[in-house]
């Protein structure tokens, strides 16, 4: 809807306007230059008087969404994932503006969740945190019985292991024995989602899946707008990753995915069939690839084998459909074209 022209006679009027989710185009008397207002931009001249040329209307689509809380909960796990955050941190890794960051931080801190550390300018989660999941008690069985093995193997060994479950368009981690080693990059990796074609969990589970199981996930990765899983596009490059990765017996991550840390992943299989992928990382400074491979690969494999001996061995009236909540109905892609 469009309003009628009229005057300001200073620059946080045409502000107040923007703020309340309107497009304002206006002019500085007596010049014709234009210049457009969006919202969270000051670049309006300090000397009145404007004219608005144009009010238009641009609200978004009303959305059942809380954003206030969608914030929250961006902040709350891009803190878990190290010990020490910097407001620079948190802005890099959620994309929400700094006085943003701030006001949640002092609010969550006014709940008991956050503190700021001794260290001057960094903030920490606190133990009053784990408060918020003290009534989720479902864990697949897989992550049972991987959860002793892996702590075990990053005791005798010092590098960390994840475990991942597949989860519509990406691979979700939902054990780590990160908390038993220092030698990590992140304070924990818990829950975070990996895409299928970049990420050595992804690539691990998508070239051990079937041909259909495959073909269905590479569809609906194509349409994912995270830049990671751009190249689901190009069906030839997706081709040799599979069969490289087939033939290697493991996945790397793309060369530009934090090359400060470096994974290899392997897949976990129950009857025969890939279940979850277990991803073994190592600080990329401290040795290359090859000698990585050369080293614990056996001994990841090994770790893989013991997971799925184990899961084996367990009743299989026990065991719950990976990665959906208990009474779910999980999707069956074997007997799809």
């Amino acid at each position: 809807m469009l309003h009628p022209p009229r005057r300001i006679n200073d620059r946080f009027g045409a502000f107040r306007l923007a703020e309340r989710g309107y497009m304002v185009i206006a002019k500085r008397l007596p010049s014709p230059h234009r210049r457009l207002a969006k919202r969270g931009e000051r670049e309006w001249a300090a000397e009145p008087p404007w004219e608005v040329v144009m009010i238009k209307e641009s609200r978004p689509e009303k959305s059942n969404r809380i954003r206030s809380v969608e914030r929250a909960i961006d902040l709350l796990q891009a803190l878990n994932r190290r010990p020490l955050s910097t407001i620079n941190d948190l802005h890099r890794e959620t994309g929400l503006p700094k006085p943003s960051i701030v006001r949640l931080l002092r609010t969550l801190e006014a709940k008991g969740l956050v503190a700021q550390s001794s260290s001057y300018g960094t903030y920490q989660l606190l133990g009053r945190v784990k408060s918020l999941s003290s009534g989720f008690h479902h864990e697949p069985l897989i992550i049972e019985v991987a959860e002793e093995i892996m702590i075990d193997f990053t005791k005798r060994e010092g590098w960390p292991l994840a475990l991942a479950l597949f989860d519509l368009n990406a691979m979700v981690v939902r054990a780590s024995s990160i908390p038993y080693t220092s030698l990590s990059l992140f304070h924990s990796s818990l829950n975070m989602r990996l895409s299928m074609v970049s990420r050595a969990l992804g690539r691990a589970y998508l070239a051990h899946s079937t041909p259909n199981e495959q073909k269905i996930i590479l569809e609906i990765v194509k349409h994912s707008a995270d830049p990671e899983d751009e190249p689901a596009r190009n069906s030839e490059a997706m081709t040799r990753m599979i069969e490289q990765v087939r033939e290697r017996g493991y996945a790397t991550r793309g060369p530009s995915i934090e090359p400060k840390s470096s994974t290899i992943a392997v897949p976990v299989r129950e009857n025969g069939r890939v279940v979850a992928c277990l991803g073994f990382t190592w600080i990329t400074a401290a040795m290359p690839l090859q000698k990585a491979v050369e080293q614990y690969l056996p001994r990841v494999l090994a770790t893989a084998d013991t997971i799925s001996a184990e899961m084996a061995s367990r009743s299989p009236q026990a065991r719950e459909p990976y990665g959906f909540p208990s009474g779910e109905r999980r999707l069956d892609l074997s007997g799809v074209a």
